[in-house]
């Protein structure tokens, strides 16, 4: 009797925690995954897999989420590194590949500009081009064309797809901010061609055509953005079956370690996180909190000089 009420209570446990939210406590992380976590190169850091796992738990008991697969990204990693996480844990898989994080701008007013391999700038205001941590869901996506590129010695159109991203808190201007996440690629246009017959003609009968630019690593304008091997599984992946995106560092967080480091404390030694390459590059992390940072952009913008829309040349 007493062996079956043990393990009655051990299953209602166990039941118990499958359904709590993100501030719970959460079981034990199972064997095959434990052994990606850390803060080595490909690894997923705890404080990450554990808010990355609790928003999925979460949404998943709130029935906005069916998708057997989570995704995460630290982006308080450098760029070049495998940052982003996809963790399905039915199928016991784990892959983590390089994302792109915001860029931000150097304005007169405010210096908000990352380097190339670490982010020290983060904020959720609109305009900013910088990345913004918390909770997302995936949403539907949007197929764009972006100019006509040679391949073969053909000239094709290329199309890039963006998938959105809802948020909520701190992220729930995602879709104002059109966050979301792409392919690490851009039609950087060089001329115009007459080509009245195509259906991306303007009223003119040109279509821009230029040659395609590869920034994997690299910076973004605050959209996640991954290869083009990276891109198209995470596409198929969500698909009609949203699931959760969980982005470190939040606010808080970035407040908490820029408190601490500008301190010259240790940031691991109370109880922080932060990969420790990019903090030395840093020194210290800066979050722009939307109230802030908005009027100082939206300043920035009314400075503007009114002007006439570029003209691209004929192609020779």
């Amino acid at each position: 009797m007493r062996r079956r009420m043990r393990i009655f209570v051990a299953v209602i446990f166990a039941l118990s925690g499958l359904a709590s939210g993100p501030s719970t406590a959460q079981p034990g992380i199972p064997g095959w995954l434990a052994a990606h976590v850390g803060t080595g190169e490909g690894q997923i850091a705890p404080v990450v897999l554990e808010r990355a796992r609790g928003l999925y738990r979460d949404r998943v008991r709130r029935g906005q989420v069916k998708n057997p697969c989570y995704m995460a990204m630290d982006a308080t990693r450098a760029g070049g590194s495998r940052r982003y996480y996809t963790i399905c844990e039915a199928q016991r898989v784990f892959r983590a590949v390089s994302s792109g994080h915001g860029n931000g701008r150097k304005l007169q007013q405010a210096n908000f500009a990352n380097g190339r391999q670490c982010a020290r700038h983060f904020s959720n205001a609109e305009g900013s081009k910088l990345t913004m941590g918390g909770d997302y869901i995936t949403a539907e996506t949007r197929t764009s064309f972006k100019g006509y590129i040679r391949q073969s010695g053909k000239l094709v159109p290329f199309h890039r797809t963006f998938l959105l991203f809802d948020g909520t808190g701190e992220t729930s201007n995602a879709r104002e901010r059109a966050i979301g996440g792409h392919q690490a690629v851009f039609v950087k246009w060089q001329c115009r061609m007459q080509m009245p017959q195509s259906p991306y003609a303007d009223k003119e009968g040109y279509v821009p055509v230029g040659r395609l630019v590869d920034y994997t690593g690299g910076r973004s304008n605050g959209c996640t953005t991954w290869s083009g091997e990276a891109t198209r599984e995470i596409l198929r992946l969500t698909e009609r079956r949203p699931t959760t995106l969980y982005i470190y560092p939040e606010g808080r967080d970035i407040e908490a370690v820029e408190k601490v480091a500008r301190a010259g404390a240790s940031v691991p030694g109370n109880g922080l996180y932060w990969n420790n390459a990019c903090l030395r590059e840093i020194g210290a992390p800066k979050f722009w909190p939307k109230r802030k940072l908005q009027p100082v952009i939206n300043r920035w913008r009314r400075s503007l000089p009114k002007s006439e829309p570029r003209e691209l040349p004929i192609c020779g």
